[in-house]
């Protein structure tokens, strides 16, 4: 009974460990994904050459706040520094931060107006360190000539083609080419499935005029399939675990009804009906379950969270509810397993058992 008592207790710790992982899946998924950049962008639909703020602020009221990380504007001109032609973005520092933690920096982000972060390639085009002075010219919208003099705070690494671009705050940009108000692109972060992205996208496109939003597929796709792929391996290794456990406690309770059958064959003999005696080993073995649902339950907070912060570097959460559902899960198992021991006991034959065959 010791045996079959282990095996439920490990079985049920491993199944609400499983479940707890299965219940954070998203949650973890979706944060470690979001260290990957935006996965959510609004640009101007049809011809428009750009969005207005307030539109631009009607489409990120849609966004669920608790599951926004970040949403970064930006502005972008084809500027020149040392008669070198290259991108400026104008955008708030704080939210691009947010929205692509993946940037490293050497030096520090922007801080004050006058301050640019630059690309690498930026920087080794026309050497460029950390507090160098530079002036950037270019012709605005009306067709002014504009002239700004920045200063380096960081050199910008990311493996990708914004190490070409020139990185400042919205404010200097709109200062700098005289047109305030507008925006290019909202580059956004949220933590959310593919599905719930798509659905926004489809309310945002339909509510609001001048904006279309896209979902960027390369991490909305690749998301969905991971979490996919995980959720089908804890189906998998869970009906394992359950049927493991019935073996376990019917072998176990198969040996105690035949270790037991002169005991059984005297009881019947002197009246005991088929109904008390499987209520005794229905119970016995129900007993084994809500004792191995209970350790189980306790267990495998401890196992998930060992699994949570060695694979996702981040802890979980305990669910009071997994400890009663552990619980009855547990006694419904050993339940269901003691059914072919229940039917060998009601079966003995207390005549053959008490002449000794």
């Amino acid at each position: 009974m010791l045996v079959a008592l282990l095996a439920v207790a490990i079985g049920a710790t491993i199944l609400s460990g499983l479940i707890t992982v299965y219940y954070d899946i998203p949650r973890q998924m979706g944060q470690e994904f979001r260290s990957y950049g935006a996965n959510f962008v609004i640009i101007p639909a049809g011809n428009a050459a750009s969005i207005g703020m307030e539109d631009a602020r009607r489409a990120l009221a849609y966004l669920p706040a608790s599951g926004l990380v970040g949403a970064a504007p930006y502005r972008y001109r084809m500027v020149k520094v040392n008669e070198q032609p290259f991108m400026a973005a104008g955008t708030s520092l704080a939210e691009a931060r947010k929205t692509s933690p993946y940037w490293f920096v050497s030096g520090r982000w922007p801080e004050s107006p006058g301050e640019a972060l630059i690309g690498q390639e930026v920087a080794d085009t026309i050497r460029l360190l950390p507090g160098s002075p530079f002036t950037i010219t270019g012709t605005g919208p009306s067709g002014d000539g504009f002239s700004r003099d920045f200063t380096v705070s960081g050199v910008m690494q990311s493996g990708g083609t914004e190490e070409a671009f020139i990185f400042m705050s919205l404010g200097d940009m709109e200062e700098m080419i005289g047109d305030g108000g507008k925006i290019d692109a909202l580059e956004c972060s949220v933590s959310a499935p593919a599905e719930t992205l798509l659905a926004l996208a489809r309310t945002i496109s339909a509510e609001v005029d001048g904006v279309s939003p896209r979902l960027v597929k390369r991490l909305t796709e690749s998301e969905g399939a991971v979490l996919t792929k995980l959720q089908a391996l804890v189906y998998l290794v869970t009906v394992i675990v359950l049927l493991l456990i019935m073996i376990c406690v019917a072998t176990t309770m198969m040996a105690v009804v035949t270790e037991r059958r002169k005991e059984i064959g005297l009881r019947k003999a002197l009246g005991a009906a088929d109904g008390s005696l499987a209520a005794e080993f229905l119970g016995e073995g129900v007993f084994l379950g809500c004792m191995g649902g209970f350790l189980g339950a306790l267990f495998g907070f401890v196992f998930a969270q060992g699994v949570a912060l060695n694979v996702f570097n981040r802890s979980v959460a305990f669910l009071p509810l997994l400890l009663p559902l552990t619980i009855l899960a547990s006694m419904l198992i050993t339940g269901i397993a003691c059914i072919i021991p229940v039917r060998s006991a009601t079966e003995v034959d207390p005549a053959i058992v008490l002449r000794g065959e």
